[in-house]
């Protein structure tokens, strides 16, 4: 179980909805209120399709590589920190006046990829299906725990920020950005310790 909620707890923090809300918002706007709603759960449902294929094909890409678990380990605290590092020191855009590329409805880009599923958290699932084969059935359900909980934060976008307001979004994804450091920082530690006991 705690293996569970550790899982779930990064996998959001990769595809950080809170930091995507103003965006998801942007480029929406112009769309009915319940065609929204169904354009969300469409892209919302490709991406998850995205996921579970990397994650089930993740192990046979690595594993035809022929990459060893500590490089995969390594290599994979370094992806976290580089996605933590952009979270707390986001690049200065004022994505609440942000245009649609364009006017017609989005499918697939730029929500389902690559704002849900974007090749950090992509290449994540494939490290982690190639580091923990066995466990392929947590994996999925962390996954799916993690994709319903994005889900329903996009959902109630407006209320979130009505609510918190675009500072509040901003200061919450920081502080996730945070949390993800230590996480990079003890996978990329577990990697060095195993590759020092070769």
């Amino acid at each position: 179980m705690k293996e569970i909620f550790s899982t779930i707890i990064l996998l959001i923090l990769i595809m950080d909805p809170l930091g995507n809300l103003p965006i998801f918002m942007s480029v929406l706007k112009d769309l009915d209120p319940n065609r929204r709603r169904i354009v969300l759960l469409r892209e919302m449902i490709i991406a998850l399709l995205v996921m579970l294929l990397f994650l089930f094909l993740g192990e046979k890409i690595l594993t035809f590589l022929n990459l060893r678990t500590e490089v995969v380990s390594i290599s994979g605290g370094i992806i976290l920190f580089l996605i933590a590092i952009k979270m707390i020191f986001p690049e200065q855009q004022n994505i609440t006046n942000a245009k649609p590329i364009t006017q017609e409805e989005p499918f697939i880009v730029p929500l389902a990829i690559p704002l849900v599923a974007g090749p950090s958290l992509l290449a994540t699932l494939m490290l982690m299906s190639h580091q923990y084969p066995e466990k392929i059935f947590l994996l999925t359900t962390s996954l799916l725990f993690s994709w319903c909980f994005t889900l329903i934060i996009l959902l109630l976008s407006g209320f979130f920020l009505r609510i918190l307001g675009l500072k509040g979004v901003n200061a919450l994804e920081r502080l996730m950005g945070l949390i993800l450091i230590m996480l990079s920082a003890q996978m990329f530690l577990d990697g060095i310790s195993i590759w020092f006991k070769i």
